[in-house]
């Protein structure tokens, strides 16, 4: 398969598309969720924000979902398209884990962000489970907290 050379605004619109697909989602309660599914998933996203922070573009790239995969298709178009619009989960100052909800039957989990202009994010993870049973991150919605800095 030959690489696909995204250009800035391809990754922002791709990213943006992203978003608006998570939106549209409506929450309903997490039953189905095991607790082991639960931290499954917390070790993931934290297992993904560790490698933005070593900024490893394979470690990050490696969480992402096949569909995310497959849009993005190298490491390098994934950590230009999230530095570019996704600088709270790339350069978080702060993160806290909130609920999980389920989002048109995908998990979803909320978390705390403090990005690194001070400005406070809810970052929602929508989680898709793989054949083999493990987690990947299906995609991100940034939600903004009104009037909250750290």
């Amino acid at each position: 398969m030959t690489p696909i050379r995204m250009t800035r605004r391809d990754l922002l619109l791709t990213g943006l598309g992203l978003l608006l697909f998570a939106g549209r989602a409506r929450a309903q309660t997490p039953a189905a969720v095991s607790q082991a599914d639960r931290l499954a998933i917390r070790r993931v996203i934290q297992s993904q924000l560790a490698a933005f922070q070593r900024d490893d573009g394979p470690g990050a790239f490696a969480h992402a979902s096949p569909m995310i995969r497959e849009i993005f298709v190298t490491p390098e178009n994934f950590m230009a398209m999230v530095k570019s619009a996704y600088q709270p989960v790339y350069r978080p100052r702060e993160v806290a884990f909130r609920e999980l909800a389920i989002l048109e039957g995908a998990p979803a989990q909320e978390v705390y962000l403090v990005g690194p202009n001070g400005q406070a994010v809810i970052a929602l993870y929508v989680m898709e489970r793989q054949p083999d049973g493990s987690w990947r991150i299906n995609g991100v919605s940034l939600l903004q907290v009104p009037g909250a800095t750290a």
